[in-house]
């Protein structure tokens, strides 16, 4: 078969087949997190380009088939290794219609559907969050992309502020531009300022412990030094290891005082205003200069998604607009105001999801997960044999096993073991950090559909296969 129009009418047989895994799959969604087979049946896939095609219906039973067992079962509620969360229903239901109208987002002419539910959606979460009304944003593919457009936005204000046109003249000439955060600072907005050409070494860290907590003090300091010259501050909400929160106020009253843009990370932590139980640890982020959160992770929408929102939303145009023949002078749709001008209509998960949900069911989601952490912090803390590293202020529970008579190189070379054995295990997936020089478990609940009895099944994993270990 060497033609795709030549069996055209394969396209709903081959939909029906999806549709029918798709109805075993939700109903196993407490299974295996990874099989044991899984790198076996991923390499079977393995092959020379054929020349002659198997035919859509064979191709998609084997993709259902061997893709079943090769994946990582990463949108289930018994994942815990990385900051992921699944897809509810009505966002995995609305991803499945972009992908069948198969839209190109980058503008109204392009996409009326995807536009409106792009800018209806990004008023959504900034009402959800409670940011400035007069915000603007972007959606985008998530973290990484998201902290690349924010920071873009500084990088121009940075410019602008000596008097440059960043966009159009670029950086030549100009001083290195000073960065200054705390050691919670995550991978994705260092690989934003590489990507930027600001460059990791660009940054000051002002750290308080090994912990990489802020000194505040330091940071005041290190401002100070610039003598009133443009900066850029960095601020997390919400640090990857233990779910510990910059003081983003303190960090937004230095920036305002001494010429600093601040920029809040809040890849999953912006969802701490969710709730009236956390929105304390978020206390500024309305104050600051640009903000930034993840679709897939609390929100739970398909990947790839993630939002940037920043308090003038020009310096996005300024640095992404583009011309051409082909489009027309009046063209401001989101493809100008985030790095993809041909973009997936992501739009349709992130509106269906909040219009189904509203800020009630998200309140209700986050707060499970508070639950949820609260309850492994509990359990660690009164057990003997593990031992809680950090405060859980969030979702995130950094803990190690620790049984009896065990210095600190073999408990760190215990627990290492562990989680690759966990890995292996597949029941769960927790994964291993680094936190304060001691290797350490750090499950995070994002997922709607994680349980208790979930969270339990992980420290009885733990447990179970550090005994065997130890």
């Amino acid at each position: 078969m060497t033609d795709p129009l030549s069996a055209v009418d394969d396209a709903i047989p081959s939909l029906e087949l999806v549709l029918e895994h798709a109805r075993r799959y939700l109903e196993d969604a407490r299974g295996p997190v990874r099989r044991r087979d899984a790198d076996e049946a991923a390499r079977s896939f393995a092959r020379a380009l054929p020349d002659e095609g198997d035919g859509a219906l064979s191709v998609i039973r084997g993709l259902l088939e061997r893709g079943t067992r090769a994946h990582i079962r990463s949108g289930g509620p018994r994942f815990f290794h990385w900051v992921i969360g699944g897809s509810t229903p009505a966002a995995l239901a609305a991803d499945w219609f972009a992908v069948l109208i198969d839209q190109n987002a980058g503008g109204w002419d392009s996409s009326p559907i995807a536009a409106q539910l792009e800018d209806l959606s990004l008023r959504w979460l900034l009402d959800l969050f409670r940011l400035p009304a007069e915000w603007g944003g972007v959606l985008t593919t998530g973290a990484t992309m998201a902290n690349f457009s924010a920071l873009a936005a500084a990088r121009q204000w940075w410019g602008e502020q000596q008097g440059v046109d960043v966009a159009g003249e670029g950086l030549a000439g100009l001083p290195p531009v000073p960065v200054f955060t705390s050691g919670f600072v995550h991978v994705t907005a260092l690989k934003a300022l590489a990507m930027l050409g600001i460059g990791r070494s660009a940054v000051t860290y002002c750290c308080a412990d090994e912990t990489g907590r802020l000194d505040l003090g330091a940071l005041e300091r290190a401002l100070a030094s610039q003598g009133g010259r443009p900066a850029i501050v960095l601020a997390s909400a919400g640090e990857v290891n233990a779910g510990q929160f910059d003081p983003i106020s303190e960090m937004a009253a230095l920036a305002r005082d001494n010429n600093a843009w601040l920029h809040v990370d809040g890849a999953f932590g912006l969802f701490a205003r969710a709730s009236p139980r956390t929105e304390a640890l978020a206390e500024g982020v309305d104050q600051a200069d640009s903000v930034i959160s993840d679709g897939h992770k609390w929100l739970n929408v398909p990947h790839d998604c993630g939002f940037a929102f920043v308090r003038d939303p020009s310096l996005l145009t300024k640095v992404f607009s583009v011309s051409a023949s082909y489009l027309t002078e009046e063209e401001d749709g989101y493809g100008f105001r985030g790095p993809e001008l041909s973009r997936r209509a992501r739009s349709l998960a992130v509106w269906a999801t909040l219009a189904a949900y509203g800020r009630t069911g998200y309140r209700a989601l986050v707060e499970r997960c508070l639950d949820n952490a609260a309850h492994v912090t509990r359990v660690v803390d009164s057990a003997d044999d593990f031992e809680l590293l950090a405060p859980a202020p969030l979702n995130v529970v950094c803990f190690r096993y620790r049984p009896a008579g065990l210095g600190e190189a073999d408990l760190d070379e215990l627990n290492a073991r562990i989680g690759q054995a966990i890995l292996r295990d597949g029941r769960v997936y927790v994964g291993t950090t680094r936190w304060g020089g001691r290797v350490a478990f750090r499950p995070a609940f994002v997922n709607w559909q994680t349980t208790t009895a979930d969270a339990d099944l992980m420290l009885e994993a733990v447990r179970e296969l550090g005994q065997a270990l130890g």
